[in-house]
């Protein structure tokens, strides 16, 4: 008799594709030079594309990762860093070995989810969970396509993890982000597992398998599937991702930050610009986006926001865990302080671009 994990495994595998990435052998040689170019002089010879990289069509395939069916339409989800080149084309392999070309649907500003679409019917689709249900030690799989090369892997583990935050990039030529709300895994997630579903034995994916600790063992990490179940909606409903902005880049306040800058209070949000690198060159990002809702609401660089809508801000309860919450055109109350006085500043909810 099959056991649990064979019987799920044969449930979700027909839904699971493998995306190769394509790019124009020009747009290719030319993203080398500006690559060679920012490192200096090179040693030794300049490295060459083999003749036999390129296909009859003149492309170059340059990268690939993993993506799961939700509609018998051909909808898939995976990962916005694996779809991130907007200059590049997109095929997906399916299950059965049929490849269609991929459009990039909607990518979403903030987490690391995009969505696809081929063009096919009656395809299988995975079943979608409820990820604020999954239970510290649920076992789970993590299938995708490892190292861009092995095609249906699949690793099994247990929830080790949840609501874990970590800082990442998307794509190299932008700054660390904050992922937040992550489930954490000891199943194994390899590069190329990127996008790929991470399912209960139920058979429903609850996560997208989206990040490794490169140097650390059984520490993965997962979108939790209830940001794509979101998103998707929000395509169907307004036929884009719609996400709300504030506007303002912010550090998270606790004693020690409040003792080495003589804050007012031991928790909040310090509003305040952010240092970064982005390829190589260092980079100073405003506290305050020009013309966002924080900016018309007359938010300040050193404010010190103490509330949320009447809610305490706290590290387990971020401005950016409040906007998980908020819609477009919502209203966010804040208290906050500003040169030692209590103040009141109320903000309305932009769509973020």
């Amino acid at each position: 008799m099959p056991t649990q994990i064979i019987s799920t495994i044969k449930k979700v595998m027909p839904t699971v594709v493998s995306i190769s990435i394509s790019k124009n052998l020009a747009d290719v040689k030319k993203d080398m030079n500006e690559e060679l170019a920012k490192a200096g002089p090179i040693i030794g010879e300049v490295p060459q594309i083999p003749d036999e990289a390129v296909d009859s069509h003149g492309m170059v395939k340059i990268g690939g990762g993993s993506g799961f069916i939700v509609s018998h339409n051909g909808i898939i989800l995976t990962n916005k860093h694996v779809v991130i080149d907007g200059n590049a084309q997109y095929s997906v392999l399916l299950n059965d070995g049929r490849d269609f070309k991929a459009v990039v649907l909607a990518r979403d500003p903030i987490e690391d989810i995009a969505i696809l679409k081929i063009e096919a019917d009656k395809l299988p689709a995975i079943r979608l969970g409820d990820s604020s249900k999954v239970e510290l030690g649920e076992e789970i799989l993590a299938i995708g396509n490892a190292l861009g090369l092995f095609k249906n892997t699949i690793s099994s583990g247990i929830v080790s993890g949840m609501a874990r935050t970590i800082r990442a990039s998307t794509d190299p030529h932008s700054p660390m982000q904050e992922l937040r709300g992550l489930i954490q895994t000891d199943a194994a997630i390899n590069p190329g597992n990127s996008g790929g579903p991470l399912v209960n034995m139920r058979g429903e994916a609850v996560g997208i398998n989206a990040a490794i600790v490169f140097g650390a063992q059984n520490l993965s990490f997962a979108l939790p599937i209830n940001a794509a179940k979101r998103d998707l909606e929000d395509l169907k409903t307004h036929g884009r991702i719609r996400r709300p902005l504030l506007g303002l880049r912010y550090v998270v306040v606790d004693e020690n930050l409040k003792d080495k800058m003589k804050l007012a209070a031991p928790y909040g949000a310090l509003i305040l610009g952010q240092a970064s690198q982005i390829a190589g060159q260092a980079q100073l990002t405003q506290a305050i986006i020009p013309g966002s809702p924080a900016h018309k609401a007359g938010l300040q660089e050193k404010d010190l926001i103490l509330e949320c809508n009447g809610e305490k801000l706290t590290s387990e309860k971020t401005i950016a865990d409040f906007l998980e919450t908020l819609e477009v055109g919502d209203k966010m109350n804040l208290k906050l302080i500003r040169h030692g006085k209590e103040m009141a500043a109320r903000v309305i909810l932009a769509e973020r671009k």
